[in-house]
């Protein structure tokens, strides 16, 4: 029988890879804390019409991405594909419309099928945020800001700079929807066939197309800005006035858009130019009209999501292991002392292991090996008089301690 390997598409997470990605969900989770913003855990799964609801029906998650499945019972159900569809559902099926704003945060895998490459897999993981029930620009600003500040955490805000767009209101997109036909009906012949399909349906997805002759076009399609609206525009610029007020530098990009209809206002990315063509870390946008499509009122809200694997590929360093401390018992007789100071040990805070066999040498090999910062040494006579031995593996300096004063002493000492 071959070896058996990971799914295509999938990686396991160990050592420097699991620290990094703890990392980055730790930091992201402290700095949404101070933004009021409490975490929710949804299921990995869900009805398949809550990704259809939110993703739309022509985008290539929903009709070439998605992992969907009948269930013993019949029922079509879909691995989650992104976050924010379960977290407008969890809105409405545990009726929070009429407790606004909500505040979520959270941390977990996603599921693509899709070509895997740097920082993308098929199995992949997502830190996000989203505040629903505030319509105002300002709400907007935090929750960018917020992006920011976890990226100024991590250290990688330098290495990443925002990129923003409006997609103005209602009557903003109507009028731009109808230039956009007209435009690309001109062209129709030139397009790719997804586009061509496309183009009655929603032309802002012909915007999103990767295939090299609808860039070409899209290069020269007319621009949101000549349509908006007064009360767009003024919405446009209050939030760019937000972020001037909260010190978030951004640049101006009206290439970013969404195709949905209940996307409006403000779109956003994160992008840095460290991970070659996979260079947005970090994407959002207002989505004022999905509550409403999982059933519940027509409710504001804006929020964003993070690849973990790519924000960890960004840290500069990762972070250590943890070093423990290492007991040591020097004959049988010791064994049960050396378990009470163990569990002591733990009691206090400090990271404690214990070697279950081989002679005092071995034992003391394998706290180097480990990285211990200390080895506890008991023996038969240790035990007698009530003490041990700390020896400091770093520089070799050793005290004797009573037994009840090693956990207390280990516990304030730096690095345990």
């Amino acid at each position: 029988m071959s070896s058996l390997q990971p799914v295509r598409g999938t990686h396991d997470l160990i050592g420097e890879a699991q620290r990094r990605h703890a990392h980055v969900v730790d930091t992201a989770r402290r700095i949404a804390g101070l933004y009021g913003f409490d975490e929710w855990s949804t299921p990995i799964f869900e009805d398949t019409r809550v990704f259809a609801r939110s993703l739309g029906d022509t985008s290539d998650v929903v009709s070439k991405e998605m992992y969907s499945f009948e269930d013993r019972g019949g029922e079509s159900l879909t691995l989650r594909p992104e976050g924010t569809a379960g977290v407008c559902r969890a809105l409405v099926t545990n009726g929070l419309t009429q407790s606004l704003p909500q505040k979520v945060f959270y941390a977990g895998p996603m599921f693509r099928y899709e070509r895997p490459q740097k920082g993308r897999y098929r199995q992949f993981h997502q830190i996000g945020a989203e505040l629903i029930g505030a319509a105002e620009p300002l709400a907007d600003a935090e929750v960018i800001a917020m992006g920011r500040d976890i990226l100024k955490a991590l250290g990688i805000a330098d290495d990443a700079v925002v990129e923003l767009n409006t997609l103005g209101d209602i009557e903003s997109r109507a009028a731009w929807r109808a230039a956009l036909i007209a435009y690309f009906t001109e062209c129709r012949d030139q397009l790719s066939e997804d586009s061509r399909a496309r183009l009655e349906r929603n032309p802002l997805r012909i915007l999103d197309s990767k295939a090299p002759q609808d860039r070409a076009l899209v290069a020269g399609a007319p621009l949101i800005g000549a349509f908006l609206t007064t009360d767009a525009r003024i919405f446009w610029d209050d939030l760019r006035s937000a972020l001037d007020l909260l010190g978030v530098p951004f640049r101006e990009n009206p290439g970013i858009v969404r195709g949905l209809d209940y996307y409006g206002h403000t779109t956003f990315e994160f992008v840095t130019g460290k991970l070659g063509t996979q260079g947005t870390v970090l994407a959002g946008g207002r989505y004022d009209g999905l509550v409403a499509e999982m059933g519940g009122p027509r409710t504001p809200a804006i929020g964003w999501a993070g690849g973990i694997e790519r924000l960890a590929l960004l840290l500069d360093d990762a972070p250590k292991a943890p070093r423990p401390v290492a007991v040591v018992p020097m004959g049988e007789g010791a064994t049960g002392a050396a378990v009470t100071l163990l569990q002591a040990l733990r009691a206090h805070g400090v990271r404690a292991e214990i070697a279950y066999r081989g002679n005092a040498k071995r034992r003391l090999e394998r706290a180097n090996r480990i990285g211990a910062t200390h080895a506890v040494l008991i023996g038969d006579d240790e035990v007698a008089r009530g003490v041990a031995q700390v020896k400091a593996l770093d520089d070799g300096a050793q005290a004797e301690l009573a037994l009840d004063a090693v956990a207390p002493y280990l516990a304030g000492t730096a690095g345990c």
